[in-house]
């Protein structure tokens, strides 16, 4: 072994606003939050999500290959249904061509980063 996940940073243009759209999604706290970096983590020990302030920030467009993803996340969920309702009132956006009934859903967070919800199927 090399080593283990550290970190999935994200790019974005307000760190302490995304991150927040990510506290309510993934059930994490911060750990640290300055204004052009804010990390997300559940213990010491376990991988971190870091939001990083790039001041010229271009949002990715799905699936523009000329605009690719800059971070995706896979979150497991029990019913899509239920979890896509609560997504969307945090500001979450069905993309198009994603609204299949079982296995997943993409959506973009606030400022365009795709992430997906999926079922436990899915992982199989």
């Amino acid at each position: 072994m090399i080593g283990k996940l550290c970190a999935i940073v994200i790019d974005c243009p307000d760190p302490s606003a995304l991150a927040g759209f990510y506290e309510e999604l993934l059930s994490l706290r911060r750990s640290d939050d300055d204004p052009d970096f804010v990390v997300l983590g559940a213990t010491a020990d376990s991988p971190v999500v870091a939001f990083q302030k790039v001041s010229d920030f271009r949002p990715p467009r799905w699936p523009d290959p000329a605009r690719p993803p800059q971070a995706h996340v896979d979150v497991l969920v029990a019913d899509l249904d239920v979890a896509e309702a609560q997504v969307l009132a945090l500001g979450a956006t069905l993309l198009d061509g994603s609204d299949k009934p079982i296995g997943y859903r993409v959506y973009a967070d606030p400022v365009g980063h795709p992430f997906c919800l999926v079922t436990p199927l899915d992982r199989a």
